[in-house]
C-alpha cells in the first residue's frame, strides 16, 4: 500500500500540471481506497473463516468423545450381560445405568453432530464470501492499474476500461457481502 501511496502523490503532482487528467487522478485516489477496502474485508473474512474452521473441528471433537463414550457404555452394558454373577439385581442395575447413560450419549451426540454440520456450512459461507472478496481485490486492483495507463499514455480508452474493471470488483464485493 506504500508504493500506491507514493504512485498516487506522483499522480496528483501530474494532474497540477494537466488539468484533464485530474478526473483520472481523483479516479485513481477512489480505486486505491477501495482496493485497500475489499482487502481488509477479504482478510476478515479469512479470518472468521479460520475462527469457524477451528471451531468445527473442536465440535468434531466432541461428538466423536461422546461417540467413543456411548460405544464403551454398550460394550460395559453387553459384557454385564454375560458376566455370570450371585447378584442378579446388582448386575441388573449395572446394565440399566450403563444403558442409561449409552442412550444420554447417544442423544447428545446427536445435537452436537447438528451444531457441528451448522459450523461446517458457517465455514463454506465464509469462504464463499472471502473467495469474493478476493476476487474482487483482484479486479480493483487490474482497474487502478489500467487507470494509471491513461496518465501514462494520455488516452481515455485505459480510464474507461479501469473503470469498467472497477465497476465489476465493487458489484463482486457487493455480492460477497450478501453471501449466504
Amino acid at each position: 500500500m506504500g508504493n500506491e501511496a507514493e504512485e498516487l502523490r506522483e499522480q496528483a503532482e501530474k494532474a497540477r500540471e494537466d488539468r484533464s487528467l485530474a478526473a483520472v487522478s481523483l479516479t485513481m485516489a477512489v480505486l486505491a481506497v477501495l482496493v485497500a477496502v475489499a482487502s481488509l474485508l477479504g482478510h476478515r473474512a479469512h479470518t472468521e473463516e479460520v475462527v469457524l474452521q477451528g471451531k468445527s473441528s473442536d465440535k468434531w471433537g466432541y461428538y466423536q468423545a461422546k461417540n467413543i463414550r456411548e460405544h464403551e457404555d454398550v460394550l460395559f452394558n453387553e459384557m454385564a450381560a454375560v458376566v455370570a454373577s450371585k447378584d442378579a439385581a446388582a448386575v441388573a442395575k449395572v446394565r440399566e445405568k450403563y444403558g442409561q447413560e449409552a442412550e444420554r450419549y447417544k442423544h447428545d451426540k446427536e445435537e452436537i453432530q447438528e451444531q457441528a454440520r451448522e459450523l461446517d456450512r458457517e465455514v463454506a459461507m465464509e469462504m464463499r464470501r472471502a473467495d469474493r472478496y478476493d476476487l474482487a481485490e483482484v479486479f480493483l486492483e487490474i482497474g487502478l492499474v489500467i487507470t494509471s495507463i491513461t496518465l501514462l499514455s494520455g488516452r481515455r480508452i485505459f480510464w474507461h476500461l479501469g473503470i469498467a474493471l472497477s465497476v465489476v470488483g465493487v458489484v463482486v464485493a457487493v455480492m460477497g457481502a450478501v453471501v449466504h
